[in-house]
């Protein structure tokens, strides 16, 4: 099979046919190579402009697919950075968490502490109330006995003075 030759209209235009007896109107030859000619003209011209057209397209689908892969990358980027937010934003609450748990555990321990040392505080308390009691006791019996001798005391010295009395008196 023949490879068909690249033509042009100018090369239809230039092409020359050996005159020949009993030849075509050269003429006629002569006109509808014009008329090929200016044909083929218009769709050179449409081929290239049509060329030119997918070359545009191209470059635009180029800029496209350009545009694309940023925006691709830029979503993938943002995915990243939105996971590792989400990744922050757990680990920061498992730290607040737990330093809660700690502080708590600590106001807890604080607070069995201070009840250990309230009930030790009510305990001594208790105990020195007894202990003042018994000394209260102790020292109300000992007034109670000297009020008592006392009594007795006065009892005598009221017998005594009475009986000086009653020797005065008799006297």
């Amino acid at each position: 099979m023949r490879t068909p030759m690249k033509i042009n209209s100018f090369d239809i235009q230039e092409k020359r046919f050996s005159i020949r007896f009993r030849g075509f109107d050269i003429h006629e030859v002569d006109a509808f190579l014009e008329e090929i000619s200016t044909g083929l003209k218009v769709l050179e011209a449409e081929n290239s402009a049509l060329k030119e057209e997918v070359r545009r397209i191209k470059q635009l689908l180029k800029g496209y697919k350009n545009q694309e892969d940023v925006l691709k990358q830029a979503l993938l980027n943002s995915q990243k950075v939105l996971d590792q937010m989400r990744e922050n934003a757990r680990k920061s609450a498992e730290n607040i968490l737990a330093e809660a748990e700690v502080r708590a555990q600590k106001l807890l321990n604080r607070a069995h502490q201070r009840l250990s040392q309230l009930h030790e505080d009510i305990g001594e308390l208790k105990r020195q109330r007894i202990q003042i009691e018994s000394q209260i006791r102790s020292v109300l019996e000992t007034h109670a006995k000297l009020l008592d001798a006392a009594k007795t005391d006065t009892a005598l010295l009221d017998a005594e003075e009475n009986k000086i009395r009653f020797l005065t008196n008799a006297q």
